[in-house]
């Protein structure tokens, strides 16, 4: 009784801590920025991990007493977000492709009708689809201070995305190299952007399938054990001893393996940015 006691504080005090760390964030040693900043969403992200590992790891360690069990649970609990759960994001990242050929195709129109690159941008930022019209209005703002290229690098480093680097890498070099037909290469490039989100669906489709038998499958393991503890707890009573701990902790490895190359296989595979952050602000002074 006393380890049981020991182990559920040992699990709730590092809960704490990593709560006050994630909600504090970590600033590297030197001075220098993190890379990648600790967004609200990111941290709100961080905290239901870190709640549903602590309770599944807090529940399994006072049903069956099993240190490893707590272990293994925590993990799958923190981790369900990933391997369950990522429709939406895969949605929105399919959504602002798409919108990012719809304003290709917008500034293509107005361009074609003899209006300058500045005066295009201005003009379509309003009617901008609603994944990147946040980011396209912010633009147009920008524009009325600033000079093209800068506001261009920044509009694609708020928009961050490979598609949207390729859209302002074209219009960066019309605007500095005086491209000739500029409304020709802005609807080839709508329609590259708009076979790459197809591409990106028939992928979405296919993986799709083999999410929900991923899911099943955790549903049916996870619906025996709870069914074992609940109504055949002697069932699992070799397990108390090390070695049964010991196997627990082997075929958990397993299924943590399998789930983790799922999840791997099922991460869709972004071609990198054209135009980082740091380069692109580093290439200001070189385009301007």
């Amino acid at each position: 009784m006393t380890t049981l006691a020991a182990a559920c504080g040992a699990l709730v005090g590092l809960g704490v801590f990593l709560a006050l760390a994630g909600l504090r964030g970590v600033v590297p040693a030197g001075g220098r920025p993190p890379r990648s900043p600790i967004t609200p969403a990111r941290r709100q992200a961080f905290v239901v991990r870190l709640a549903l590992g602590t309770g599944a790891a807090i529940v399994v360690l006072l049903a069956t007493r099993w240190v490893v069990g707590a272990v293994l649970a925590g993990a799958l609990g923190a981790g369900g977000p990933t391997l369950f759960g990522g429709g939406a994001q895969r949605a929105r990242a399919i959504a602002r492709i798409e919108a990012i050929a719809a304003w290709t195709e917008m500034l293509r129109d107005v361009t074609a009708a003899g209006a300058g690159l500045q005066e295009a941008l201005a003009a379509t930022a309003p009617v901008a689809s609603a994944p990147i019209r946040t980011e396209a209005q912010a633009l147009a703002v920008r524009l009325e201070r600033d000079r093209l290229v800068p506001a261009l690098l920044g509009f694609a480093d708020a928009v961050a995305d490979p598609m949207a680097d390729l859209v302002v890498a074209a219009l960066v070099t019309a605007a500095t190299e005086q491209t000739r037909r500029l409304s020709d290469l802005l609807g080839t490039l709508a329609q590259a952007i708009r076979d790459q989100a197809a591409m990106r669906l028939r992928v979405e489709a296919g993986r799709a399938r083999t999410r929900a038998t991923a899911k099943a499958v955790a549903a049916i393991a996870l619906a025996a054990a709870v069914g074992f503890v609940v109504f055949d707890r002697g069932f699992l009573r070799p397990y108390d001893t090390a070695l049964g701990q010991v196997v627990i902790g082997l075929i958990g490895a397993c299924f943590a393996g399998a789930f983790w190359l799922l999840a791997r296989m099922g991460r869709p595979a972004t071609p990198p940015r054209l135009l980082p952050a740091p380069i692109g602000r580093q290439g200001e002074g070189a385009w301007a």
